[in-house]
């Protein structure tokens, strides 16, 4: 009897917990629970230095300026004259020419450019450039 007792209190706490759990709508006041990307891009966006974009987006660079890219950033060189920046060891992928960038060579014009991991890599505008981005970046 006692072991009866016992399972069904545990079955009914879990059951509850279980409930409860269920219960907080996700991303809610309630939920506080965000992701890190989610952090990041509110961050950019409150710095007004950067953000994110699920389609690509038209943007101007002047001499001097750097697009740096995080993981997964798309980036296309629409005209001026730009050169790649690496993260010391491996390049910027250069997906129309089949290449890796390393820093200092130059970025041809409407070539797609991936940054692979958010350590750093991007491009720098030698000239007045404009660029099509689709990912997360930081304008420095």
């Amino acid at each position: 009897m006692k072991r009866v007792i016992t399972l069904v209190i545990v079955i009914t706490i879990l059951a509850l917990t279980v409930v409860a759990a269920a219960s907080e709508t996700p991303g809610s006041k309630e939920d506080p629970v965000v992701t890190k990307s989610y952090v990041d891009n509110q961050i950019a966006r409150l710095m007004g230095n950067g953000g994110s974009t699920e389609t690509y987006k038209a943007i101007m660079l002047t001499a001097g300026q750097k697009l740096i890219g995080h993981e997964g950033t798309e980036v296309i060189l629409r005209s001026g004259e730009a050169t790649a920046i690496d993260n010391g060891v491996n390049g910027i992928s250069d997906v129309t020419g089949a290449m890796d960038l390393m820093t200092g060579q130059k970025v041809a014009q409407n070539h797609l450019l991936l940054i692979p991991r958010s350590d750093g890599r991007g491009i720098q505008a030698t000239t007045e450039i404009w660029v099509m981005v689709r990912g997360t970046y930081t304008i420095e």
